[in-house]
Order: C-alpha cells, then structure tokens, then sequence
C-alpha cells in the first residue's frame, strides 16, 4: 500500500471535516498555486542570500558592532534553515505546487537536500504521525514525551541547543541514518537497523548523503563565486545552533502538553505568530497547526483563511502565544 492510501485510509486521528465546512469552502481552502508554491521557495532563498550579505557586510565592521550583527545574520539564516524543511513538509503533502513533479523532484533538491532531508523519506516519516497523531504509535511522539517539565529542565535543553550540542548529535545520527546503521527519522527516538555483517556501510552513506553534499557543494561554490568562501561556515553554525533551536521551539507549541486523544482538535495545537515568531520558528503559516491537520489538504497560504473559517464556528480554541506555550511546558 502506498502513502497516499496509508493516508487516506487511516482515520484515526481524523474528525469529519465536512461536518464543519461545506464543499465549496473545502474546495477553496484546498486549491493549489503553482505560483506561490514559487514563491515560497524563491523568497526563502532570496533571505537566505540577505542573511549571508548582512554576515558579510558585518565582517567587515567594527567589533563591537560585527559580533552582534554576525549573530543576527546567523539566526535569521537558522531560520530560513527551518523554512526550507517546512516549505519540504508543505511538499510531503503535495500541497506546495499544483503540478506534482515539482512537488518531488524540485523541492527535494532545492529545499530538502541542502538541510539533509531526503523528501521521500520524509513523507513516509510523517504520514505516520498524521495518521497515529496523540498516540503511542506516533512516529514524532520522542519529540513530546516528558512534559511538562521544569522550568530548569527545559533551559537545560534550550542551553544544549545553544551550545551546539544538539546539532552535533543531530548531525551524527544523520550520517548513521544514512550508513544504514540506524533507522531514518526526524524525531529524537534511536532505533538501530539489523547488522548487515559490515562495521560501516561506506557506500550506502555515499549514496544517501551525495545529494546534501552535492547541494552544499553548489551552495559554498556560489559563495566562492561571489568573493565570500566563508561565510558557508556561517551555514554550517546555523544549522548546528540555531536551527535545531526553532525545531524544539516548533515541535513543542505543535503537540507538547496536548490531549493524548485521537482528536485532532485535541491533539494539536495552533500558536499565535507575531513577525518574530514568524522569522524564526513559524514560517509558512506553520504554526496554524490544528488546521493542518484538520484538513492536509489545505496549501499554507489558505491556513490562516481555515482558522478564522474554524474560530467563527467555535470548534478550534484561542492560539496561545509561543512564550505561553513555553510556560506551559515548564510548569512541572
């Protein structure tokens, strides 16, 4: 059975949606664009090359004023890190494009593999947690378990973000998830693969990882190209500091400390996104969570369009803001 029957015949987490909208608002909440699905990944890339000329521009600055400055220009690159894996998500559904093979093919290459992603993977992963979502068999349940926790506790995980700790280890499981040694995920659980009778899988790591590198390689030399060969180290200090900061950030206002039902509305939570949020751990309409999986079906730039459509009928709650939830889940 393929993906899309998985999905579609998976009800578990799934309310009836036509109960609460009609079927000429599901058609126009699920309408595709290419167009935007363009947009989405061009805009993410054009910050992506603004973040790199402010990190340029600030080495040559003052110290005083190049530390912070360099700072910045790294966590705004962090950021547009996590668009790419969520512009890799909306993909995963098949919503980001009208015409599927830029679904595939052109969101792979373009905003999965220069983050590590492979998409294909990905949507087996995650098609997983939207049909088991607030069960056990949730493939991103690791992500949640725990919480709430103490306030000391969760500075402890946000330090280890900070420090780099995380994205180190993060880094280490991918090259052993694509060595074959462990299973592919996305989430923080470790499940070993059965030994295949070699201590390491040279050419197996080869195949999976090429595309990252390939990616990358085109990446750094585009930077050589344009006089700045170092700042790929920036790239590089963004993904293992700051991007699997917001991860934590996203993840936690998504599912942590929700219901442990099989209802969606229960489930999920949406998070209010001011333009910082938005910045940094809410690109793409992202955090419009419950929505999400209410109906998968719906692009990300309808999202918001959904939740006005579900507050006025009273069956979604008022989003909490990320500093709430935060305090939510460091109340233990």
């Amino acid at each position: 059975m393929n993906n899309d029957a998985v999905y579609k015949h998976s009800p578990e987490t799934r309310r009836k949606i036509t109960d609460i909208l009609n079927r000429d608002e599901i058609r126009l909440l699920t309408a595709r664009s290419d167009l935007t699905g363009a947009w989405a990944i061009i805009s993410t890339w054009v910050l992506i090359a603004s973040s790199f000329a402010l990190i340029g521009w600030a080495m040559a600055q003052p110290l005083p004023l190049a530390i912070p400055m360099i700072i910045a220009g790294i966590a705004l690159l962090g950021g547009r890190q996590l668009a790419l894996a969520i512009i890799t998500h909306e993909a995963t559904h098949k919503t980001l494009f009208k015409t599927q093979w830029a679904n595939n093919g052109l969101t792979d290459w373009l905003c999965a593999r220069p983050i590590g992603l492979d998409l294909a993977k990905y949507r087996a992963h995650h098609f997983i947690h939207h049909t088991r979502t607030g069960t056990d068999e949730d493939s991103d349940i690791s992500l949640i378990t725990g919480l709430p926790t103490t306030r000391a506790s969760l500075l402890r995980k946000l330090l280890r973000d900070m420090c780099g700790m995380t994205g180190l280890k993060f880094l280490t499981g991918r090259l052993l998830m694509d060595a074959g040694i462990l299973k592919w995920t996305v989430a923080t659980n470790v499940e070993r693969l059965p030994y295949q009778g070699q201590p390491f899988h040279l050419a197996l790591l080869v195949r999976n990882a090429s595309p990252t590198i390939i990616t990358n390689l085109v990446l750094f030399a585009v930077l050589a190209l344009c006089g700045y060969p170092e700042l790929y180290l920036a790239w590089l200090v963004a993904y293992l500091i700051p991007y699997p900061l917001f991860i934590r950030i996203r993840a936690l206002a998504e599912h942590a400390c929700t219901e442990h039902s099989t209802d969606m509305f229960k489930n999920t939570r949406t998070t209010r996104a001011g333009w910082i949020a938005r910045t940094f751990v809410a690109p793409l309409n992202v955090n419009y969570h419950i929505e999400h999986h209410a109906m998968a079906s719906v692009p990300w730039f309808r999202l918001k369009t959904m939740h006005h459509m579900l507050r006025e009928r009273q069956v979604a709650p008022a989003p909490p803001s990320y500093w709430q939830v935060m305090r939510i889940v460091s109340s233990a």
